[in-house]
C-alpha cells in the first residue's frame, strides 16, 4: 500500500463508506473506531421497525461485499485495516432486537470487538479461506452473530 492510497478514503464514495466515514483512517485501532462510528448509525436504525432494520442490514452486507472488494483491489491490499464497513455491519447484527440503552450498546460493542479480535472457530476458519469482498465481510458477520447470541442471553438473564 502506498501513502497515496491510504489517503484516498475521502476521494471516492466507495472509499468513504468502506473506511466508515473516515473512522478507519485513524492510525491506531481502526476496527475499534469503526465499530464506535457504527453506534450513531445504529441508534438511527434502531428507530425503524425490525423488518426494515433487517432489510437495511442485509442491504448493507450486500453493499459491503461490493465496497470491500472494490476498495481492497483499488488499494492493492486485501482487507486493509482501514476498511471498516464490515465492522459496521457486524455491530448492527450484534444489536438486532436488543432493547436500546447505554448498557446494551456498551455490552454489544465489547462483545462484538471480543469476537472480532479473537476470531474463535469458525470465524477464523472463514476469515482464512474466503477471499474478496465476501471474505472481508463474513468474519465480522459471524462475529456479530456470536456477539448477538451472547448479548441476547445477557439481556434475557438480566431482564433489560
Amino acid at each position: 500500500m502506498t501513502e497515496h492510497s491510504a489517503r484516498r478514503w475521502h476521494n471516492h464514495w466507495t472509499h468513504f463508506l468502506a473506511f466508515g466515514f473516515g473512522s478507519g483512517a485513524l492510525p491506531k485501532a481502526p476496527g475499534t473506531f469503526g465499530t464506535l462510528a457504527a453506534i450513531p448509525v445504529f441508534l438511527v436504525l434502531a428507530q425503524a421497525p425490525f423488518w426494515l432494520y433487517a432489510v437495511l442490514v442485509v442491504l448493507a452486507f450486500v453493499l459491503g461485499c461490493y465496497l470491500c472488494d472494490w476498495v481492497s483491489r483499488d488499494m492493492g491490499v486485501h482487507d486493509h485495516g482501514g476498511i471498516v464497513w464490515d465492522e459496521f455491519v457486524g455491530f448492527w447484527i450484534t444489536m438486532m432486537l436488543v432493547p436500546v440503552s447505554w448498557i446494551t450498546v456498551v455490552l454489544g460493542f465489547v462483545l462484538f470487538r471480543f469476537f472480532d479480535v479473537l476470531k474463535p472457530w469458525p470465524i477464523k476458519w472463514f476469515d482464512q479461506r474466503i477471499h474478496g469482498g465476501i471474505g472481508i465481510m463474513i468474519d465480522d458477520v459471524i462475529a456479530g452473530v456470536f456477539a448477538w447470541v451472547c448479548l441476547q442471553g445477557i439481556v434475557w438473564v438480566a431482564g433489560f
